[in-house]
């Protein structure tokens, strides 16, 4: 039988119906459960569709304890944004099930999907195929030394656009344009309008995102869904990013 994405569905519908959604990405090593706290109540306030939980690096602590946090005041979503298949948790209800399909490193194409893969169908646990491709000019951020990696250059804006086509072809249910976590600028809007227009597949914009109007520019070039991270580890509130990402579709 095929499997069904209830989450990803729901996520879906309510992105078009705002015209983009908002995922909060939380890293457990990078917050302490207070702060993850305060994070997961903003997130509530604000309407924001999901939270992300995860890191592109291994877990330097428990993260239990910053979930548990998330879990205290936030009912809606809570989706694992995973760097390996060691970070594959059951308590969580989907998982981004990644491949870096901007590299040509197997273990990340799929060798890490074939870890994670019998534990996660056992459990029961919604996967949502997303092709990973880290784009853009920050060759040191913590993607690319993890992986080994390159980001896809932004110009000519057809490399990116290619990668995303192959993998519309390829059956996945999400493109994500990753300029990297803590990146000093993030994916250009041109990009994302030129992979909306050529792709059949949603797309999901991260990285440095500081900054309420960048991601309303995002989100208005063509993405479904905008993550911010950083912006709200440094304090940023979460409300003024879902305001200006939640723009009716008629507006797009």
């Amino acid at each position: 039988m095929p499997l069904e994405h209830p989450i990803f569905d729901a996520l879906l519908a309510a992105a078009k119906r705002q015209g983009c959604g908002h995922l909060v990405l939380v890293d457990p090593d990078r917050v302490l459960p207070e702060r993850a706290e305060a994070i997961a109540r903003e997130c509530a306030a604000a309407g924001a569709d999901a939270i992300l939980f995860g890191s592109s690096t291994p877990f330097a602590r428990d993260p239990a304890p910053v979930l548990r946090a998330l879990r205290a005041r936030y009912d809606g979503p809570i989706v694992l944004f995973p760097g390996s298949a060691a970070q594959v948790r059951l308590d969580i209800d989907a998982v981004l099930f990644l491949s870096l399909l901007s590299g040509r490193d197997a273990r990340f194409l799929v060798e890490e999907q074939v870890a994670a893969a019998p534990r996660l169908l056992a459990a029961g646990i919604e996967t949502i195929a997303t092709a990973y491709l880290l784009v853009g000019e920050d060759e040191g951020g913590s993607v690319a030394r993890v992986t080994g990696t390159k980001p896809l250059p932004v110009a000519p804006g057809s490399i990116v656009a290619a990668h995303a086509q192959a993998a519309a072809c390829l059956g996945f249910s999400l493109v994500y344009l990753e300029a990297g976590s803590g990146a000093s600028a993030p994916v250009p809007a041109s990009i994302v309008r030129d992979v909306a227009a050529s792709a059949p597949v949603p797309l999901v914009v991260g990285g440095g995102i500081r900054r309420p109007e960048q991601a309303a520019a995002l989100a208005a070039a063509g993405a479904r869904f905008i993550v911010t991270g950083t912006a709200h580890e440094d304090g940023a509130g979460v409300t003024p990013f879902t305001d200006a990402i939640h723009q009716p579709a008629a507006a797009l």
